[in-house]
């Protein structure tokens, strides 16, 4: 079995984003030589995420919307973690998103179900974060 590890870093522009980094991950796999196994995408960052979901901008206007309902940045005073850096709602929205994903492999691609993509969610940007992506199999 065949195991490979590649790490990504991001740099955002704003605090929250959603940056698709499926392609980024192809390459990975196809750096891997992998043609069958399992992919793992997991955020190294406790404020951001790796998900999947569709590429519609409409819909992460919605899950940014929906995040912000859950845990609002503001007040940061509304938080007992708030003191050396005021980033508790990245730390809750991180949980709601998750840490990582696992897609299948098949013939050498990720193996997706229909408009999957693969993407980091960011919570609390504006500075270097890693990605790992990690190839197991034949």
């Amino acid at each position: 079995m065949k195991s490979y590890r590649k790490e990504l870093t991001l740099h955002t522009k704003t605090r929250r984003a959603y940056v698709n980094i499926t392609p980024q991950v192809e390459a990975a796999l196809a750096e891997s030589k992998v043609r069958e196994g399992l992919c793992l995408v997991n955020a190294m960052n406790i404020s951001a995420s790796v998900f999947i979901n569709d590429d519609e901008s409409g819909l992460h206007r919605d899950l940014e919307r929906w995040l912000e309902k859950l845990a609002p940045e503001k007040p940061h005073s509304q938080y007992d973690h708030n003191g050396y850096e005021d980033n508790a709602d990245a730390h809750l929205k991180r949980s709601v998103m998750g840490r990582e994903v696992v897609v299948a492999i098949t013939n050498g691609k990720l193996d997706f179900g229909t408009w999957e993509q693969i993407f980091y969610g960011e919570f609390d940007g504006m500075r270097d974060k890693r990605v790992l992506v990690k190839v197991i199999g034949e």
